[in-house]
């Protein structure tokens, strides 16, 4: 595999080094005309993303991986410093740099960002209300990527929050994938993101949300004890893995009695 090397002192890309092999592991073709690490970045993402580095899995080291691409190991640091600040692989002191993987705890609090008004967190406690196979709606298709007549598996739940409910949830997940995520296993975890990525081999990367108002319907009151007509915050999340291909649609109903959606810039 060859990428084109940049010249800083007149701004220019020589002609493309020889690729040299790392463990008799070939590199993934990548983009050209970008700075020489974000190419970088894009090829590792790359092989991580196929498979060739599974989750946990320690990559070679940096001097092997500058010497592969034919870069400096500090073009190959800043490629790589990208990827930790972008939760894709984490460094392990005294050990080298791992693929990340999707721990209970580090998965919840990435991805959960509702907290009490006063700001304090707490952990949410899920209960399944039902799941099942079924075909996909217009909207779930789009969202998910789907072809006219896929199926998708629908799971609904509640989240408490210091025993109080809070959230609303509806999750669809493409059946091809999770086909048999309808009936197993029989208890959920309360994060679903690990076992998509341990059991099913698809990793969230990072969502796409957005926040809406909306009155609450005759579900939410039910299974949330609000008012109908109550003010609710809906959350719509669909989660990509490393390569931006959708996993999941997730709409949440937040009742903002005592609980917000926070987000840090």
């Amino acid at each position: 595999m060859a990428i084109a090397r940049y010249n800083s002192q007149n701004d220019t890309f020589a002609s493309p080094p020889i690729h040299k092999d790392v463990d008799s592991m070939t590199a993934p073709k990548g983009p050209t005309f970008q700075p020489l690490y974000k190419q970088i970045k894009d090829l590792l993402l790359e092989r991580i993303a196929s498979g060739e580095w599974p989750p946990g899995t320690f990559i070679p080291s940096e001097a092997a991986l500058a010497a592969s691409y034919n870069v400096s190991v500090g073009t190959l640091r800043k490629a790589l410093d990208e990827l930790v600040s972008d939760s894709v692989v984490v460094r392990r002191q005294g050990k080298g740099t791992a693929v990340a993987t999707h721990d209970a705890d580090r998965a919840l609090f990435r991805f959960f960002n509702v907290v009490r008004r006063d700001g304090e967190r707490s952990l949410p406690v899920s209960r399944v209300l039902s799941r099942q196979r079924r075909r996909a709606t217009t909207v779930e298709r789009d969202a998910l990527e789907l072809s006219d007549r896929a199926d998708v598996i629908h799971i609904r739940r509640v989240r408490e929050l210091a025993g109080s409910p809070t959230l609303l949830e509806d999750i669809v997940l493409d059946a091809a994938t999770f086909a048999d995520l309808a009936s197993q296993p029989e208890i959920l975890p309360n994060t679903l993101y690990q076992l998509y990525q341990h059991q099913y081999g698809a990793t969230v990367a990072h969502a796409d949300e957005r926040l809406v108002a909306v009155k609450a319907g005759e579900q939410d009151a039910a299974h949330l004890g609000v008012e109908l007509g109550e003010p609710l915050i809906e959350i719509r999340r669909v989660a990509r893995d490393y390569q931006d291909t959708p996993i999941e649609l997730r709409v949440s109903r937040l009742t903002t009695r005592e609980y917000c959606y926070t987000s840090r810039l």
